[in-house]
């Protein structure tokens, strides 16, 4: 008896749908069974990490501005995954972008106001940019894996935000603490709610995703992308330049990973130290997938994977779990859904090794 995987030719849009709702929930069950099992109070844990942030009012700020930059980079992610270029360096963009909008804001002094706020926020993205157009060069002129150079590149990044907030950038006000000095009141995002911690770049993240659909669904560069992602011999025969879209691809992807980390410099952290990467490049590669790489599926992915960060610093006070709980259900996410694409684009069939002899013998 042996296995054998034949893939389906058309996969079911529903199971497309309820495989994603399916690995969370398969988390959560597996969730509360290995916490009881060590001794924690497994339900409340669970549901402290994934309900308590939705049903308190008071963590929705916090959701909503954790779930802007995933949400960003994940929709850069997915046009590349939907073209099987897979850019794993979007950690290093982020970092990237939001040193060069740093650099905008310590080279304006004292100046603020919206033109340099945008200015700082362009930077982040071109700066994101940048950093993907390496291996995006390295792919199409020297034919090297955009995994392997986009993944090495995040830790270039780290060693150049060392480097500036460890030296030239640092506060000298900050008692010696690496750390760039705080931005001014008007270089920072205005707060769209008084009183909370919601800036513009939570409601540029919610519009985002709706300009990404329309720009997959109804123009010929979603077509393009498409196209090269599920059958590149005919997109070959189209006339669709694959270097073409690797750098489209890399570039998006950048630029998107690079406007996060300067959406999160100007209207989250207003500073820059070396806590700063905080693996949002990383997390928003489970966010593409769980969102079935689609922008309004990227859109609810992110929200999701908000709540599992907010939700894990409720827990650790509530039950007492660690820090890299949040990590650890994310990991698991991201596994039930890679392994629930198995089912969903293959049928398992069982031969009989009993066939092949019997069919020799005659």
């Amino acid at each position: 008896m042996r296995i054998k995987l034949e893939k389906r030719p058309d996969p079911s849009r529903l199971m497309l749908v309820v495989t994603p709702i399916a690995s969370v929930l398969l988390t959560m069950l597996i969730g509360v069974i290995v916490f009881d099992a060590i001794g924690i109070d497994g339900q409340r844990a669970v549901i402290d990490i994934f309900v308590t942030p939705l049903l308190a009012s008071y963590k929705w700020q916090d959701v909503a501005v954790k779930a802007a930059p995933l949400i960003i980079i994940a929709l850069g992610l997915s046009i590349g995954n939907r073209a099987q270029v897979w850019n794993i360096g979007a950690e290093g963009q982020y970092i990237i972008g939001a040193l060069c909008a740093a650099g905008v804001g310590i080279a304006a002094g004292t100046s603020g106001g919206p033109i340099i706020v945008f200015l700082m926020v362009i930077a982040g993205m071109v700066g994101g940019t940048a950093w993907g157009a390496v291996p995006a060069l390295l792919r199409t002129r020297f034919h090297v894996n955009e995994i392997l150079s986009s993944l090495m590149l995040t830790y270039v990044a780290l060693q150049v935000l060392s480097y500036l907030v460890g030296g030239p950038w640092k506060d000298p006000n900050g008692r010696n603490f690496p750390a760039t000095a705080p931005l001014a009141p008007d270089q920072t995002l205005p707060i769209l709610f008084p009183g909370t911690t919601i800036h513009l770049g939570v409601a540029i993240a919610v519009i985002l995703p709706f300009v990404f659909w329309l720009v997959m669904s109804r123009s010929v560069f979603g077509y393009q992308i498409r196209v090269v992602g599920s059958a590149p011999n005919a997109a070959r025969h189209g006339g669709f330049d694959n270097q073409q879209t690797i750098w489209a691809a890399m570039l998006i992807g950048g630029g998107m990973a690079g406007l996060a980390g300067a959406l999160e410099f100007t209207g989250a952290l207003k500073t820059i130290n070396l806590g700063f990467p905080s693996g949002y490049g990383f997390t928003a590669i489970i966010v593409s997938f769980l969102g079935r790489l689609h922008p309004i599926g990227c859109l609810i992915a992110g929200i999701v994977l908000a709540v599992t960060y907010v939700g894990g610093q409720v827990a650790q006070s509530s039950v007492h779990i660690p820090n890299a709980t949040a990590g650890i259900f994310q990991a698991m996410m991201l596994f039930f859904i890679l392994a629930s694409d198995i089912l969903v684009r293959y049928r398992v069939r069982f031969i009989s090794a009993a066939k092949p002899a019997l069919a020799a013998g005659k």
